[in-house]
């Protein structure tokens, strides 16, 4: 018998453990398939996780951002009203504060007065200068209308002595048309009688037939005929000639005449003018007066905007804080009487620069604020700043000098709400955001 034998409760967990080591079984086969499966839940998590870092870019470093504007007196004076509180909603126009109005509707009621006087000199002034212009006004008119009449007159005699030569050309050249054609006659008729005596010579010979004497009979009256029209032609063309240099010579005395007529009237118009000093004289006063006028309308219209700065309105919706104005108290121009938080919100986020390859404006993004982690506004990329933060801070690095160490900096992106920001919660800047942009 063995030394030390193993108990029977040993040996049979030692089987049953080598039995499920080497002998395949059912608990086996589960524990396989629970492996598998947990591979492959790992496999689908990590391919979405990859694609959804590929397709979104996330960053915590951002806050809610909008206008606040410092509401400022443009005048002096004591505040009279006040018609807001701390944290008041208040739309674009709305009377914030009311300053005392007396000094400047004094000050308005004087510049109206001043203004008054002024219209009245003028008014005065330009009566003044009508009574000394009617005589001498008529006078340069006529003067200027007479002169003008006679120019007029110069330059229809001057188009009628053009006419008149141009039609001296043509009568000269009608002349020597009808010279050359009573030439050209002369000379046939000429011809005409010599063949007619050489026929009516051969006719007493009997050498040639009676039919070619008549026809040079008839060839020879109506060459005669031809010279007596070509030299009555000749007759009237000299007389055509003569009627137009009469005319040109007409035009030409005529047009002497006007002349001596317009230097008369441009005297005449020298002489008015001469007069009319005076009245240029009165025309300068009335035109002082004119821009006195001008300038006290200015003088009335900065009175009328000084009361009216007098009264604060919104100069957009939005909220009221940090208000630091009561009734009675005395304020300056430029002074901060309170903000007014505008109603029109945007999310700057600071995105690392690795995080801009895919990045551009137009891109949907969804908004989750910190106060309420239940609300999910969306949004889209509105532009992207050129240059990191850091380059735009109060102490930009120097990273010329000493030992430089590479950090990733950040750009801050703008990021505007699509949709209208929900009534009842309070958003304003300053509050942390988480912004989503999907970039694929």
């Amino acid at each position: 018998m063995p030394e030390n034998p193993l108990p029977t409760e040993q040996i049979g967990r030692s089987q049953a453990q080598f039995e499920e080591k080497f002998v395949p079984g059912a608990a086996g086969r589960r524990r396989r398939l629970l492996l598998i499966a947990l591979i492959l839940v790992g496999v689908l998590v990590s391919g979405w996780y990859y694609s959804y870092r590929r397709a979104y870019e996330t960053t915590d470093n951002a806050f809610i951002e909008g206008a606040i504007i410092q509401i400022s007196p443009r005048v002096y004076g004591q505040v009279l009203r006040v018609h807001v509180e701390d944290n008041q909603h208040v739309n674009r126009g709305d009377l914030l504060v009311e300053l005392d109005p007396a000094d400047y509707e004094a000050r308005l009621a004087e510049a109206r007065a001043r203004l008054e006087d002024m219209l009245a000199r003028t008014a005065a002034g330009r009566a003044g200068l009508a009574a000394t212009t009617t005589v001498t006004t008529a006078a340069l008119v006529q003067a200027r209308a007479g002169l003008e009449a006679a120019r007029a007159q110069v330059e229809m005699l001057r188009a009628r002595l053009g006419e008149a030569a141009a039609a001296v050309r043509a009568a000269e050249a009608n002349l020597e048309q009808a010279r050359a054609r009573r030439a050209a006659a002369e000379a046939e008729a000429k011809r005409a009688a010599a063949d007619l005596s050489r026929y009516r010579a051969l006719f007493e010979k009997d050498e040639i037939s009676r039919q070619m004497l008549d026809r040079a009979e008839t060839e020879a009256r109506a060459t005669a005929a031809n010279l007596e029209a070509a030299t009555q032609l000749v007759a009237l063309a000299e007389a055509d000639l003569a009627r137009a240099q009469a005319a040109r010579q007409s035009a030409e005395a005529a047009l002497r005449q006007a002349e001596t007529a317009v230097r008369q009237a441009e005297g005449r118009v020298k002489e008015a003018e001469a007069g009319a000093d005076q009245v240029r004289a009165r025309q300068s006063e009335v035109q002082a007066l004119s821009a006195g006028i001008e300038l006290q309308r200015a003088l009335v219209r900065q009175a009328e905007l000084n009361l009216s700065y007098t009264q604060l309105r919104a100069p957009e919706a939005g909220y009221i804080t940090k208000k630091s104005v009561e009734p009675g108290n005395i304020v300056q121009p430029g002074q901060a009487l309170m903000a007014l938080v505008s109603d029109r919100l945007w999310v700057v986020a600071n995105f690392k620069e690795t995080q801009l390859k895919r990045m551009r404006p137009g891109q949907p993004a969804e908004i989750k604020i910190d106060a309420y982690p239940q609300l999910k506004l969306r949004g889209r990329v509105d532009s992207i700043q050129s240059g990191s933060g850091a380059r735009f801070s109060l102490l930009p690095p120097e990273n010329a000098t000493g030992n430089y160490v590479k950090v990733v900096q950040r750009v801050p992106v703008k990021i505007v709400f699509t949709d209208p920001l929900p009534s009842g919660y309070k958003i304003g800047p300053g509050m942390s955001v988480v912004p989503r942009v999907r970039v694929r």
